[in-house]
């Protein structure tokens, strides 16, 4: 896993597998976040069973995919209810973390500077500049 912390409350990564859990758990995470369809890949896990060992390792795991159809209002909401919900770090993943990040940086919309939401995010290695329109209202 290739971990990139944005803040203190979210790291995002590519895609994980389902013994990466425990080293998540490890780490201090107490929410993950699953922000990458089932079938995108031939090799990628199944989602539910990423939920299990979650589950299993007593981690709170949502579910908020983003394909092509692109971002909703309800995957934002979902996204900042997971991380207002959460009661520790939360990490979250997709193929590249781009996504995460993506939704991440929308749910911050009106509670952080969009300024500050695209520096964090570019320190992690992600570009959110195209986001600023975006990011300055709810």
């Amino acid at each position: 896993m290739d971990l990139k912390r944005i803040n203190d409350r979210i790291t995002v990564s590519g895609q994980i597998e389902p013994e990466d859990v425990a080293t998540l758990k490890a780490a201090g995470f107490t929410t993950i976040i699953n922000n990458r369809p089932d079938g995108e890949s031939s090799d990628q896990p199944e989602g539910a069973a990423i939920a299990a060992a979650a589950a299993a390792a007593g981690l709170a795991y949502h579910a908020i995919p983003l394909g092509r159809e692109g971002v909703s209002p309800e995957m934002v909401e979902k996204t900042q209810a997971a991380l207002e919900g959460s009661s520790g770090p939360v990490f979250a993943f997709c193929r590249s973390g781009t996504r995460s990040t993506t939704l991440w940086a929308l749910s911050q919309a009106g509670q952080q500077d969009a300024g500050e939401i695209i520096r964090q995010a570019g320190e992690a290695g992600y570009d959110m500049s195209h986001l600023a329109g975006h990011l300055t209202t709810k």
